[in-house]
């Protein structure tokens, strides 16, 4: 028999994105991902965020061109838009306030997805020099008494 708070630990590990840690942003990333495919159209939410939103189409009328209306979108293309904002709102609601500070203004999920990835793991270039302190220091390192 399912108690309460069985339900209640179910419901929420579904309903609310895993929340990153600073040290373990590849594991974030991963759950995220996972996270991400199990929600409704979980591909096309995915495909935002490694890919880039919709491409809105464009329509001519008495010689002026301009983008359609959400209105006029085929519902493929409808449903496509909905996961670009899903995307952002997912992405958003995994991030700590001090991180969520610094990205938020970011509208596009693979804008934001790529900010987010850069604050916690920095260019190759500073993870090579992490990389390198890291043996100095163990290099250093001897055994005192």
């Amino acid at each position: 028999m399912t108690t309460l708070a069985d339900k209640s630990l179910l419901s929420r590990g579904d309903n609310k994105p895993p929340m990153l840690e600073k040290h373990l942003y590849d594991s974030w990333k991963s759950r995220m991902e996972l996270y991400m495919m199990n929600r409704p159209h979980g591909r096309m939410i995915l495909a935002s965020v490694e890919k880039g939103p919709l491409v809105w189409p464009s329509i001519t009328e008495d010689g002026v061109t301009r983008l359609k209306e959400y209105v006029e979108l085929t519902p493929a293309k409808a449903i496509q838009a909905d996961c670009d904002i899903k995307a952002i709102n997912i992405i958003l609601q995994g991030l700590p306030t001090e991180i969520y500070a610094l990205v938020s203004q970011h509208r596009v999920a693979k804008d934001l997805w790529e900010k987010i990835k850069l604050l916690m793991q920095g260019t190759s270039l500073t993870k090579q020099e992490r990389e390198c302190k890291l043996y100095d220091e163990f290099d250093k390192f001897t055994y005192k008494k």
